[in-house]
């Protein structure tokens, strides 16, 4: 081959073929230099009279992966993506892209711009573009429907998934797949295009298919309930509507001018905002990008409870052998046969194989004792919340593991140095702490001990990544970062209850800024025992107010557990379906009247504030501590862990949208109603709005 021209885009020529090859580490994105490199490989092949057809190509693990995200923050500067994809379709010889990895977003945009596709076995497609709040704008939305047909294309879009090489394939998005050497593939393919006469094809030609317009509409009732506050899945469906009445020309010019205006709304800015921070995340303080991660091939838990089970099934879900240890041979078999319901559960609904249940159940073995784990590399424990007990578990770890094997603790409030200090090697103790149910939330708080070595923190973020979890590093602190917080929530709620609001309208107002389910629905999903047993836990270390604030063990006592009982805040039909109860009125009436309390109206507005602002105060004394690094950290445990809605960025950035000024005179008012002690603004917040700055500068 001959080298033509060197740069992120570099063209060589093997016979009458010319191969375009993109190199822009790590993922290819489509930065001015690839988008201006495409271009000109472009014109290469028109002004080549002896190359017939283009083959484009990249190195590295993945095809071109989507935009350039930082991108974003800065004007864009020409050829634009979209001057790319004319140039690709306007080309009067066949360009075919070779796919390996993924190709994504703009990346996909490019491909579907070529005549031909073909993909590497086990490599995948997708317009993810709506994760970040924005849609396809370079021709994704009017290509795809003519090669997939409207319905596959706007599930596709309209959710940001991706599909295999082979589903693909079936679809008629990609035209071949292929295993072994790509390049070499893509050539031939190219060969075999010039035999049959180089025959040019353009998606854009292409009409939409036949379909049943109904689709549209049950898909936007599907996505409204599904993607409850967001904007962009419905907009999707608005423009495929568009795609399938209005000429190409006109409809790209609409789809652009749509994703413009998607990307300068307030939820796309928070959606990319937490995009962002997720990836700075994985960034450890104080910890060199350098430090490699030990090895994790084999891992024993301690304590088949619910958290164990669940931490089982996520070592499981990844092919890691698991030693399960309990103290019972019939508590090991409840365990056992509990993780195997989770994966029946998977198998009925179509998302596991019968065949990949039994491989993953292979890989669990069960004991009550501690031999035979002196060769595993990471043990978590995950017994009862007390530190005698688990202090005893750390003594008989220290008998048997290896001095490199890691130590986690999933404790949600013990003091992580007093657990460390309690093993002979401390440097070796960490805690890792999974949300329930463990194999489903996404969060993964990470706790590190002041002597914990700094590749147990890397390994401890990698292993978190690898399970699939958003992991967060975070320091000492009561409740670590997430139910640190949670605290103030849930004190707010409390309170507002007994200064006259009802259950329903505290979890009115939040389900109508966004989480997913009210404080008090969770709290009777959760067991009123489990809630009163938490409190027991913390209760001599709260405020007089909040230990009078018993309303959780008066209705234990009143035998209302929740859903598990058919009442609890709220009453339960045989079908699980909540109602008020007058009941329930009656017993904070009583609570009030004993505590002194006269209930007075509440408005909405206050509600949100005390509960929200409660929080972002907390979270503010969390930072000034160094318990969290970043603002960031903390918007990304609270919007993979308790439901605060990404579109809105997390407590941090809607505090900052919010206006820190404001959420200062919010914390002054609240501190005069309710007392200073709850609500007096934290020390980072008074310096941030004397300085004019907000959370993020």
């Amino acid at each position: 081959m001959t080298e033509l021209l060197a740069k992120t885009v570099s063209v060589a020529k093997q016979g009458n073929i010319l191969v375009a090859t993109v190199n822009n580490p790590p993922v290819n994105a489509l930065s001015h230099s690839v988008r201006a490199g495409l271009i000109e490989a472009v014109w290469t092949l028109e002004d080549d009279a002896e190359a017939r057809a283009m083959v484009i190509v990249c190195e590295g693990r993945t095809f071109i992966a989507g935009a350039d995200i930082h991108e974003f923050k800065k004007p864009m500067v020409a050829p634009l993506l979209g001057e790319v994809i004319d140039t690709l379709d306007g080309a009067t010889k066949p360009i075919i892209a070779a796919i390996h990895g993924t190709a994504l977003g703009g990346g996909l945009e490019v491909a579907l711009a070529c005549s031909y596709r073909i993909a590497l076995e086990g490599s995948k497609v997708g317009l993810p573009e709506v994760k970040l709040g924005i849609l396809p704008g370079s021709g994704g939305t009017v290509r795809l429907p003519r090669l997939a047909g409207v319905e596959q294309a706007l599930a596709m879009i309209s959710e940001g998934g991706q599909i295999s090489a082979r589903d693909a394939r079936e679809k008629g998005i990609v035209d071949e797949v292929v295993s072994g050497d790509l390049k070499a593939a893509a050539i031939a393919f190219a060969e075999k295009v010039i035999a049959d006469g180089a025959r040019l094809r353009r998606t854009s030609d292409l009409p939409v298919p036949a379909f049943d317009p109904a689709i549209l509409e049950t898909s936007r009732a599907a996505l409204a309930k599904k993607y409850k506050g967001f904007k962009a899945p419905l907009v999707a469906v608005d423009l495929i509507k568009m795609v399938t009445e209005t000429p190409v020309a006109e409809a790209i010019a609409l789809e652009y001018q749509t994703c413009k205006e998607l990307l300068v709304s307030p939820q796309s800015k928070a959606l990319r905002h937490i995009f962002a921070a997720e990836r700075e995340a994985l960034k450890i303080d104080g910890v060199d990008a350098t430090v490699k991660p030990r090895n994790v091939s084999k891992v024993a838990i301690v304590g088949p409870g619910t958290m164990g089970r669940g931490i089982a099934a996520c070592f499981l879900n990844i092919g890691i052998p698991v030693t399960l240890i309990g103290l019972t041979d019939e508590g090991l078999a409840s365990a056992v046969k509990a993780i195997g319901k989770i994966y029946e559960g998977s198998v009925k609904r179509g998302s596991l194989s019968t065949e990949e249940m039994e491989r993953r159940l292979a890989l669990l073995t069960t004991t009550t004792t501690y031999d035979g784990i002196g060769d595993v590399d990471l043990v978590i424990e995950a017994v009862t919340e007390q530190l005698d007990v688990k202090k005893e578990v750390f003594a008989k770890l220290d008998a048997v593991l290896r001095d490199d094997a890691i130590i986690a603790t999933n404790t949600s409030f013990l003091d992580i140095e007093e657990l460390a200090g309690s093993s002979k090697n401390p440097v070796r103790v960490a805690g890792m702490h999974f949300f329930n149910p463990a194999n489903v939330m996404k969060l993964l708080e990470n706790v590190r001990a002041a002597k914990t070595a700094p590749d147990v923190l890397a390994t401890t973020t990698a292993l978190g990544k690898r399970l699939g979890k958003a992991p967060v590093m975070v320091g000492r602190s009561e409740g670590f970062v997430a139910n640190r917080m949670l605290s103030k929530r849930t004190r707010e709620a409390q309170f507002l209850l007994e200064d006259g609001a009802t259950p329903q309208q505290v979890d009115r107002v939040l389900t109508a800024f966004g989480f997913p389910i009210g404080p008090f629905a969770l709290a009777d999903l959760a067991g009123m025992d489990i809630m009163a047993a938490a409190r027991a836990a913390r209760v001599a270390r709260m405020s007089p107010r909040e230990q009078q604030c018993n309303i959780v063990d008066r209705l234990v006592a009143a035998g209302r557990l929740g859903q598990k009982s058919g009442a609890g805040y709220y009453v339960y039909d045989e079908n699980g379906k909540a109602s008020h109860d007058p009941a329930v009125d009656e017993l904070l009436d009583a609570h009030r009247k004993e505590r002194g309390f006269t209930a007075r109206a509440i408005t909405d507005e206050e509600i949100l504030e005390r509960c929200l602002f409660a929080m972002v105060n907390e979270a503010a004394r969390i930072l000034d501590e160094g318990a969290a690094a970043r603002p960031g950290d903390i918007d990304v445990i609270w919007t993979n862990g308790f439901g605060f809605p990404t579109y809105l960025g997390g407590p941090m950035f809607y505090a900052d949208q919010v206006g820190l000024p404001k959420v200062k005179a919010a914390l002054d008012k609240y501190a005069g109603l309710v007392g200073d002690q709850y609500f007096k603004p934290a020390a980072l917040i008074e310096r941030l709005v004397a300085e004019g700055k907000g959370f993020y500068g």
